[in-house]
C-alpha cells in the first residue's frame, strides 16, 4: 500500500483552518514535565536503502525450514494473486463497514464469504468471522448456553480438542458459572485416538448444554461424528462442531452429522489463504442453524434491494451492545477479521470446490506417504489406527522434544511433541504434510529422523 505524506503546504493549510500555529499547539494541555525532549534509546533513522537491507537480513535469519508441523496452523499454497488483491488500499485499509452507502465492496466480499462458509459447513447462516478459532469455540459455548436459556450450564469437551482451544475456553467461561467437563479419548483398540461412542453411551454425565465434537480432532483422527451427534441430541444437548474448513472439501459437512446435524460450527479459517505469520493474525469461523441466529455473536451481512430495486448489501444483526451491556452482551470480543476474511474469500473463489478438494486430497496423500516412510524406521509406529485427515501421531523410541530439537538444527520443523500437552501419550510426535510437500521433502524428513534417532 503506498504511503503518501502531507506536504508542508498541506500541513500549513490544515493548521490555519483549525486555528493553530503549530502541531505542538494541539497538545498544549499536556504538562511540560511529562513531555520527553528526545528518545535516547531509539537509534538514528535509516534511509530507504539501509532499511531495505536490514529487513532482508532479518528475513533471511528466519530462513525457510522444511515444515512438517500442523497442530492447528497449516502451511498451504496461497495463489500469488490472493494477497496482491488483498493488499490493495481499498481492502487493506478498510474499516468496519458501518456506512453501507460507502462500503458496498467490503460488504459484498463478506456476504460472499458467509455464503461460501455455509456451503462448506452445511449450516444455514454464518457470521462475518470472529477473532480466531480458540475464541470462536468459547463464543460457541456461550451461544449454546444462551440458546438453552436455562439448565445445568455444563458443556462436555473431549480432550482430543486442541489444547489451546480448551485453555481459552476455560479462561473465558470459568468465571461465568459454566462447568467444562473434559471427556477422555480412547487410548487403545479400534476407537483409539478419539471418543468411543460405545464408552460414551455407558457414561452418566447428567444434564448438559452441549457436546463439542472436533472433526478432525487435534491428533488428526476422524471422530465418529454421526454417533456422537445423535448421542448428544438424544440427551437434550446441542452439538458444537470444531472443524478444519479445508477438510470439509472431502468430509461430510457438520450440517449432515447424524440425524439432525450439528447445531453450531466453529473453527479457524487459517487454512483458507492465510499465511502462518508466526502464529497470526487468523480468523474464527462461526456458523449455526437458522433457529439460533438471534444468539449468534458478531456481525452478519445481508443482501437486499433499495427503493429503486437495485441490489445492495448491509450489516444486519450487528451486535454493538458490548459497549453498553458489558457482561450481558452477546459478545465482548466480536472482532470481525475483515482483512483475513477477504483473503480467504478470494482464495476460495480462485480455487473453487474442485481446487479445495484437490488440495485436501493431496494433503491426505502426502501425509499417508510420509507415515509409510517414517513407519519403516525402527521404533517408529502410528500411535492410533483410526482414519485420519492430514495429520498423524507417531510413537517414537526416544523423547519427542529432543528429536524436534535435533531436526531443527537441520532446518526441519519436525512436528509437535505431544507429551508437552498429553503426558499420558509418552514420546509421541504429531506430524503433518500438506499439498506443498514433494517426494524429495518426504525423503529428506525420513532420512533426517532416522539419523536423529541413531
Amino acid at each position: 500500500m503506498p504511503f503518501i505524506p502531507h506536504s508542508e503546504a498541506d500541513v500549513r493549510a490544515m493548521l490555519k483552518t483549525i486555528g493553530v500555529a503549530r502541531i505542538e499547539d494541539l497538545f498544549d494541555e499536556i504538562p511540560a514535565a511529562l513531555k520527553t525532549a528526545e528518545l535516547r534509546n531509539v537509534p538514528p533513522g535509516l534511509n530507504e536503502m539501509e532499511l531495505a537491507r536490514l529487513m532482508r537480513e532479518r528475513a533471511a535469519a528466519d530462513g525457510t525450514p522444511l515444515n512438517f508441523c500442523g497442530a492447528g496452523a497449516y502451511e498451504h499454497h496461497i495463489p500469488a494473486a490472493v494477497w496482491e488483491i488483498v493488499s490493495r488500499g481499498e481492502f487493506y485499509s478498510a474499516y468496519t463497514p458501518y456506512q453501507a452507502e460507502a462500503s458496498q465492496g467490503t460488504l459484498q466480499v463478506i456476504y460472499e464469504y458467509q455464503t461460501m462458509m455455509t456451503r462448506l459447513t452445511g449450516m444455514d447462516v454464518s457470521n462475518a468471522s470472529l477473532y480466531d478459532g480458540a475464541t470462536a469455540l468459547a463464543e460457541a459455548v456461550l451461544m449454546a448456553e444462551r440458546c438453552a436459556k436455562k439448565g445445568p450450564r455444563k458443556v462436555l469437551v473431549p480432550r482430543s480438542v486442541h489444547p489451546a482451544y480448551r485453555k481459552t475456553l476455560h479462561t473465558i467461561v470459568d468465571l461465568q458459572n459454566i462447568e467444562v467437563v473434559e471427556v477422555d479419548f480412547c487410548h487403545d483398540g479400534r476407537a483409539a485416538g478419539g471418543v468411543d461412542p460405545e464408552w460414551l453411551a455407558r457414561q452418566d454425565f447428567g444434564a448438559f448444554t452441549a457436546l463439542v465434537v472436533p472433526q478432525p480432532n487435534f491428533f488428526g483422527v476422524l471422530e465418529e461424528v454421526d454417533a456422537l451427534t445423535d448421542w448428544a441430541h438424544a440427551r437434550g444437548g446441542l452439538v458444537i462442531g470444531v472443524v478444519n474448513p479445508l477438510s470439509l472439501a472431502v468430509l461430510k459437512p457438520p450440517g449432515r452429522w447424524g440425524a439432525r446435524g450439528a447445531d453450531i460450527v466453529c473453527g479457524d479459517g487459517q487454512p483458507l489463504g492465510v499465511p502462518l505469520s508466526s502464529g497470526g493474525p487468523y480468523f474464527g469461523i462461526l456458523a449455526c442453524k437458522q433457529e439460533f441466529v438471534r444468539q449468534m455473536p458478531g456481525r452478519i451481512v445481508g443482501r437486499t434491494t433499495d427503493i429503486d430495486g437495485r441490489e445492495g448489501f448491509t450489516l444486519t444483526l450487528q451486535a454493538r451492545e458490548q459497549h453498553i451491556r458489558r457482561a450481558k452482551a452477546t459478545s465482548n470480543i466480536c472482532t470481525n477479521q475483515g482483512l483475513l476474511v477477504t483473503a480467504a474469500t478470494i482464495a476460495m473463489a480462485m480455487l473453487g470446490p474442485q481446487g479445495l478438494e484437490r488440495a485436501a486430497k493431496a494433503s491426505m496423500h502426502n501425509t499417508r506417504a510420509l507415515c509409510a516412510r517414517l513407519g519403516a524406521i525402527a521404533g517408529v509406529r502410528p500411535l492410533f489406527t483410526r482414519p485420519y485427515f492430514h495429520e498423524v501421531a507417531l510413537a517414537l523410541p526416544q523423547p519427542a522434544h529432543a528429536i524436534v530439537e535435533r531436526l531443527a538444527e537441520q532446518r526441519i520443523v519436525a512436528g509437535f511433541a505431544l507429551g508437552e500437552e498429553y503426558p499420558d501419550l509418552g514420546d509421541a510426535l504429531l506430524v503433518c504434510a500438506t499439498e506443498t510437500k514433494t517426494e524429495a521433502d518426504l525423503d529428506r524428513f525420513a532420512r533426517a529422523l532416522a539419523s536423529a534417532l541413531r
